[in-house]
């Protein structure tokens, strides 16, 4: 159940995972995909054409990747591509920069909820070391290939249970 975004980038390929805080209907992901590529399209860095690619996966996560060995994406670049995610969650009345807006597989589906109604669930045993969680904190294309799904025990939210801390201390 792992979806990849087929391209040929190189696995080195900067990667961005933007989690809604909802779930899109089956027609609102047709069009977001097509807003994606239109946005692909028209992504520049510096005057040249970023060579990337991006898909909306399991109607719930944007995943916007580029190849930086052609042109660097940094500064504008990286500025557009946020305004356009932006646009997107006041479009459809969605969150996509709500890092504690955690994703995992329940039932064979894709769901989410809060940090606080996360670890509840880990209490309950709703959620255990098997359950299936997603880091959306990777960098590159061949992490998200490889680490994007995880355990939870094999993943950065174990560390997390019961610690008081912010988002911005585990980056």
């Amino acid at each position: 159940m792992v979806p990849h975004i087929e391209n040929n980038l190189p696995d080195s390929s900067k990667v961005w995972i933007y989690q809604s805080s909802r779930k899109f209907s089956a027609n609102e992901a047709v069009v977001i995909n097509q807003k994606i590529k239109q946005f692909l399209q028209g992504w520049n860095a510096h005057k040249v054409e970023v060579v990337g690619d991006g898909k909306l996966l399991y109607n719930y996560f944007i995943v916007l990747m580029a190849d930086e060995s052609r042109v660097g994406v940094s500064g504008c670049s990286i500025d557009s591509s946020v305004h356009f995610i932006k646009s997107l969650g006041n479009e459809y009345k969605t969150n996509f920069f709500d890092r504690w807006n955690l994703a995992y597989i329940r039932n064979g589906e894709v769901t989410n909820c809060h940090r606080e109604e996360f670890e509840k669930l880990l209490d309950l045993g709703e959620i255990n070391d098997d359950t299936i969680v997603f880091n959306n904190l990777l960098h590159t294309k061949g992490d998200f290939n490889t680490k994007w799904q995880v355990p939870y025990r094999e993943s950065w939210l174990k560390n997390l249970r019961g610690a008081h801390i912010s988002f911005g201390s585990i980056l």
